[in-house]
């Protein structure tokens, strides 16, 4: 019996220390020089910094335009009030008020915090024409948009929860 509990202990740690590796702890901010949730200047930081700085995984979504596995994000089904900011720079993107539920398995919002919180580029990839979202701030890969969301802007910002970063509303600062 104590061999099955010591088993089973070894699995939890394993599991919890896996997941511990892809997570941008509040360590990773005080490393990261260039997170601010409150300036809003454009960077112009390399990817070489960037690998430095990053997680393996924020870095493959964010910097090279990876996607995180449908349905597995940690924002996906969070209703909870509050703000989402780039989790590579700390730019403020969506207010939790315009986030919707969604079947196609990221956190979707119908509209930025501002028209400067993101940028767009055309994106041709897999022989599709889609329109990438990228942080306004940092310029980092975050998602897609598609023309299929609720009222009022018909929008649909479909965003990897890897390169979000939410704040509640009673810590926001």
């Amino acid at each position: 019996m104590n061999s099955v509990i010591k088993k089973a202990g070894l699995v939890c740690f394993l599991l919890l220390a896996g997941s511990k590796c892809f997570a941008q702890s509040g360590n990773f901010k005080a490393k990261n020089p260039y997170y601010s949730r409150t300036i809003t200047t454009p960077l112009k930081v390399s990817n070489a910094v960037w690998k430095k700085i990053l997680t393996p995984e924020l870095y493959q979504v964010a910097r090279e335009g990876a996607t995180e596995t449908a349905f597995t994000g940690k924002y996906y089904e969070l209703d909870e009030k509050g703000m989402y900011y780039c989790a590579v720079c700390g730019n403020p993107l969506f207010l939790s008020t315009s986030k919707f539920a969604m079947t196609c398995g990221w956190p979707s919002f119908y509209q930025p915090v501002s028209k400067t919180s993101v940028k767009y580029r055309k994106d041709t990839s897999y022989h599709m024409v889609r329109s990438e979202v990228l942080c306004g701030r940092c310029d980092s890969h975050l998602g897609h948009v598609f023309d299929d969301g609720p009222k009022p802007t018909g929008k649909r910002f479909c965003m990897n929860s890897v390169c979000l970063d939410f704040i509640p509303v009673s810590k926001i600062k």
